[in-house]
C-alpha cells in the first residue's frame, strides 16, 4: 500500500515516499498525503526543517505511476494531475522553512521535479537522475522545464528531456544541483538540518523568502508577503486594527 509518512522529531519533519515496489512512484494517494502533511508542516511553529526521502535503497522516487494518469483524457491529464501536481510542487518549493531532499537512490521524472523543488538536494553516489517522459509520449510536467532548469542549467536538462540520458550525481554536483554526496544521504540530511537549530527561525525564513523572490520563483507573493510582515510589526497596524474594534479614528504615528 502506498502513502507518504510523516515523523516528526526535535524540530525536524521528515516525509518518507512509501511505494517501494514501484520505486516511490507518485500515485493519488502519495500526492494527497504530501499535499496534507507540507500543510501541517506549514503550519506547526515546533517544525524548523523538512527532510524529504524515499523508502529503501534503490529510488528516491521514479516518478508518476503511469498506472494513476495512463487513462486520464487529456483534459483530466492537464487540469488535475498536471496542474495538481504543479500546485504542490510550488507550495514545497515555497515553504516557509528549509527544506531538504535525501536522494536515498534514482530520482526521474517527477521523483526528481519533487526533489528540484526542495532548497537543498543530498544524494548517494549512486543515484542517477533522469527526465525520461518522452519514452512514454509525454513531457516534464511538475516545473522540470522551468524550476530545474534554473537550477541545473539548460544543457543538462536538454541531455535528460531530449535524448533520455541520464545523469551521475557528482555530475550534478557540479552544476550546483546537488549540495553533497553521502553515502547516508538522510544521515547527512539530519546532521545538516541540526546546524539549521542554532540560527533564528525567523533570519532563515525571511532570508529565504528574499532569495526566492530574488530567484524568480513567485517574485509578486514573495514581495507581498515581506512587506506584510515589516507592515505587521509596526506600531501603526496596532493602532489601526485597535481603532477599527474600537469604532474610533486611527492616531498613526508612523512608528
Amino acid at each position: 500500500m502506498s502513502g507518504v509518512a510523516l515523523q516528526v522529531e526535535g524540530g525536524v519533519a521528515t516525509l518518507t515516499l512509501q511505494n517501494e515496489a514501484k520505486y516511490n512512484a507518485l500515485d493519488v494517494q502519495m500526492l494527497e498525503d504530501l499535499e496534507r502533511h507540507v500543510e501541517e508542516i506549514e503550519r506547526d511553529p515546533e517544525v524548523r526543517v523538512l527532510i524529504l526521502t524515499g523508502a529503501g535503497q534503490k529510488a528516491f522516487c521514479s516518478g508518476a505511476d503511469i498506472a494513476a494518469w495512463g487513462s486520464l483524457t487529456p483534459a483530466e491529464f492537464s487540469r488535475h494531475w498536471v496542474r495538481g501536481g504543479h500546485r504542490l510542487f510550488d507550495r514545497i518549493a515555497r515553504l516557509s522553512k528549509p527544506s531538504i531532499a535525501a536522494l536515498n537512490g534514482h530520482a526521474f521524472g517527477g521523483g526528481l521535479e519533487l526533489a528540484t523543488a526542495c532548497d537543498l538536494r543530498i544524494a548517494s553516489p549512486r543515484a542517477l537522475l533522469a527526465l525520461p517522459e518522452a519514452r512514454v509520449g509525454i513531457v516534464p510536467g511538475w516545473s522540470g522545464t522551468q524550476r530545474l532548469v534554473r537550477l541545473m542549467g539548460e544543457c543538462l536538462v536538454k541531455e535528460m528531456a531530449l535524448f533520455g540520458r541520464r545523469i551521475e550525481a557528482s555530475r550534478a554536483m557540479q552544476t550546483g544541483f546537488v549540495y553533497e554526496i553521502a553515502e547516508d544521504p538522510l544521515f547527512a540530511a539530519q546532521t545538516l538540518a541540526q546546524a539549521h537549530m542554532a540560527l533564528s527561525p525567523r533570519a532563515t525564513e525571511i532570508a529565504k523568502a528574499m532569495i526566492l523572490a530574488g530567484s524568480g520563483e513567485d517574485s509578486a507573493a514573495m514581495i507581498d508577503a515581506l512587506g506584510s510582515a515589516a507592515i505587521a510589526a509596526s506600531d501603526d497596524r496596532e493602532e489601526g486594527v485597535a481603532a477599527f474594534m474600537e469604532k474610533r479614528d486611527a492616531q498613526f504615528t508612523g512608528k
